[in-house]
């Protein structure tokens, strides 16, 4: 087990050789954001962008249809260089990786995130699982190579393709977790044999949620609002970057921002996943692997210490904790987590 406490060069070895990284101008992020009443949020878009360091635009743009669903893919990077998947986590959006994953392109990679259904700027569902997440992730991985890729997830989403490299090791050629190994449940699940037991009022109590998702969508606030809701459950951010989470992750009209997240997903709900499996399942993971755990406990966490992890890798696998450091590794500390998987990719690949 690694445990890093300093930081690391910005030259990173990729698949290309040694390359720099640069920042490039981010305000062309907005410029091409559809269905946003931006024109007079103008200057404090400016002050937002003004106060957060490194973040940029995604080089392309582009949509992919999955069982029906729509999705939105975001890259960075040149088109034929090795593919690289980002995944987000659970109420995040592809956009959290807009300075990771040009940090990640800059080592010679072609990344790839989407947003998940449900988030941001892709379509919402009557139903979203854990297949179904998985199914969108083939996906989204098919439509950009035929060739392995490297998946790296955070959260919900290095659960998502620790699991997909688990049953599909041929779509990937390595595999990095970002705080998102799970060793128990935080939150209530039905498993879908379960289901045949659930009491009436729990049912009804759904399904009501369900039918309110439409009037729960109706809370605007101003950005400032927005980020300090957001901060209660990420006080580890700072405010410069809860601020520009808001400009990317929420839709302004003429009654103020609103969240790009369908107000129908919640956590818990209807199976088949349950976290707790993820550690069962770890070891018999195949492709090269690279977990990185931030010490630091938070709310929107999963609570797993390195002691859950003793005798859980995979053969040959590697556990960096990073001290002082919570569930957000790649934002609170973009620079080192990007050094530490293009190290990590030099080496296996």
């Amino acid at each position: 087990m690694w445990n890093r406490s300093h930081r690391v060069s910005r030259r990173w070895p990729g698949p290309g050789g040694w390359v720099a990284s640069a920042a490039a101008d981010p305000r062309s992020w907005f410029a091409s954001q559809e269905g946003d009443s931006l024109s007079g949020q103008a200057d404090e878009i400016a002050e937002v962008l003004a106060a957060v360091e490194g973040v940029r635009a995604p080089d392309r743009r582009r949509r992919v249809t999955a069982d029906g669903i729509d999705l939105a893919v975001i890259e960075w990077g040149a088109e034929d260089a090795p593919p690289l998947m980002l995944a987000h986590g659970g109420f995040d959006f592809a956009a959290t990786f807009s300075r990771f994953g040009p940090l990640l392109a800059e080592g010679g990679y072609r990344v790839v995130a989407w947003d998940q259904r449900g988030h941001g700027d892709s379509a919402w569902a009557f139903s979203s699982t854990w297949d179904s997440d998985l199914r969108d992730a083939v996906a989204v991985i098919r439509s950009t190579s035929d060739r392995p890729a490297v998946f790296v997830g955070h959260s919900k989403g290095g659960g998502l393709l620790t699991t997909l490299a688990g049953c599909r090791p041929d779509l990937c050629s390595a595999l990095v977790n970002l705080d998102g190994l799970p060793s128990k449940r935080p939150h209530p699940d039905v498993a879908d044999h379960e289901r045949t037991r659930m009491l009436a009022d729990d049912l009804a109590g759904w399904l009501d949620h369900r039918r309110r998702a439409r009037e729960l969508e109706r809370r605007p606030g101003t950005l400032d609002e927005l980020a300090a809701r957001r901060g209660r459950m990420n006080p580890r951010l700072p405010m410069e970057w809860l601020r520009f989470l808001v400009t990317v992750g929420a839709r302004h009209d003429s009654e103020g921002w609103r969240w790009k997240l369908d107000p129908a997903l919640r956590f818990g709900g209807f199976g088949p996943w349950r976290p707790e499996w993820m550690l069962y399942r770890l070891a018999g993971v195949t492709p090269p692997f690279l977990g990185v755990l931030g010490l630091v406990q938070e709310e929107m966490g999963w609570g797993t210490t390195p002691e859950d992890l003793e005798g859980r890798l995979p053969p040959g696998g590697r556990l960096v904790t990073l001290p002082d450091t919570g569930h957000f590794v790649h934002i609170e500390r973009p620079v080192e987590v990007a050094g530490l998987v293009l190290e990590f990719l030099g080496e296996v690949l």
